[in-house]
């Protein structure tokens, strides 16, 4: 009985083998890697995003001087948060790292990066790179051919209502963020999708429309990604360190939906660009009309359940918390970049999970952060 048993179990586990072996790279390297991580640019080829001159932070007069209590280093604890960082009136006002973190310790941002792109849209429209968000993405995208007769718009894309047909999984091996993540042919893979439905009428989050986004953007600059992104962003808003966006392969595509990878301080600084309506040391450098537009709901739209899409513009999220009005961008492991105009507040925490639940579309951990961070402002 146990030879036969010995027998059954060599079997199944050189039939596992060779089916893995014989599965596509993306799925073996999913197998292989396991879940995302915050730090999964090292396994990826990356592109630098590079800095010029730094610009530091400086220290809020009470920077520091609240202390946590018990219940918030516990929620800080729970959902393993590495970074927690709040911005006031330009300075930081508190910060804290832990699980071996600081403040020159690169972080994944995850979907966070989406709100990067639409930043960068801006910056486009600023230079007449690109005429309107109401152009069609063939414009740029000869090769997207999929549209059944549809009128893809750029604005389609940017508020996650292109009807195309993508699955946006995330513990599936076979599923299409999967393949998109550990694949080595990004762009041909989002350029081969077929718009099913009609574009502009539902709200439906898929990492398919911010990758088009990405080639967009890359098209319409003549630059990467990555060098558009230092030139538009990282250089003038004076980033301490450069920043890396991982590829699908060496010298490939940047993983636009996803992986922006970078220090929480010079997150902030994104926040900090939106709060002060795209102006950085008296020079705009995305047109306040249009940051206007990308942080307001795009509420003429429906989601799958037939809601009113009250809390997502052009790849940025909103909420309302204790009558503070929120715009934030998210990523998947629990990556904020808060924006509270009316504490003149950025506030970016960075870690490895988030909560499960979810409070008015958004991840009730979201609303946690922020209690935190109001005490933190109100604390005198």
């Amino acid at each position: 009985m146990k030879k036969k048993t010995t027998r059954i179990l060599l079997f199944v586990s050189v039939f596992l083998l060779l089916i893995v072996a014989l599965s596509p790279v993306y799925i073996r390297q999913a197998i292989l890697h396991g879940h995302a991580n915050i730090d999964d640019y090292k396994i990826f080829a990356n592109r630098r995003v590079a800095n010029a001159k730094p610009i530091p932070w400086e220290h809020d007069s009470l920077y520091n001087t609240m202390k946590l209590n018990a219940p918030q280093q516990a929620l800080f604890d729970t959902f393993g948060t590495t970074a927690f960082v709040v911005i006031h009136d330009r300075k930081i006002r508190f910060e804290a790292y832990w699980d071996g973190s600081s403040d020159t310790t690169h972080s994944n941002s995850f979907s966070a990066s989406k709100s990067i792109l639409s930043i960068l849209i801006g910056c486009l429209l600023d230079e007449g790179k690109i005429k309107s968000v109401e152009q069609p993405v063939t414009d740029y995208l000869e090769d997207f051919k999929n549209t059944n007769g549809f009128t893809l718009r750029i604005k389609h894309l940017l508020t996650m209502s292109s009807g195309i047909e993508w699955e946006e999984g995330y513990s599936s091996l076979f599923s299409e963020t999967t393949k998109a993540y550990y694949g080595k042919h990004l762009a041909e893979q989002v350029l081969g999708l077929k718009v099913t439905s009609e574009p502009g009428k539902v709200f439906n989050y898929q990492s398919c429309n911010s990758q088009l986004l990405g080639l967009i953007i890359e098209k319409a600059s003549g630059k990467t990604l990555s060098d558009y992104a230092s030139e538009k962003l990282w250089q003038p808003l004076g980033a301490e360190y450069p920043a890396y966006w991982s590829l699908d392969r060496k010298d490939g595509t940047e993983k636009a939906y996803c992986c922006f990878n970078s220090t929480a301080r010079d997150f902030a600084r994104i926040g900090q660009l939106v709060l002060d309506s795209g102006q950085v040391n008296q020079r705009q450098i995305v047109p306040k009309a249009y940051l206007a537009k990308a942080t307001t709901p795009a509420t003429w739209l429906k989601d799958e359940k037939g809601d009113s899409c009250y809390y997502y513009g052009y790849q940025f999220w909103m909420l309302t918390h204790k009558e503070h009005k929120v715009v934030y961008a998210r990523g998947i492991l629990g990556q904020y970049i808060f924006i509270i105009p009316s504490m003149n507040a950025v506030v970016v925490r960075l870690g490895t999970d988030r909560s499960k639940e979810y409070m008015k579309h958004a991840p009730k951990d979201a609303y946690s952060y922020l209690d935190v961070a109001f005490d933190i402002l109100e604390n005198k």
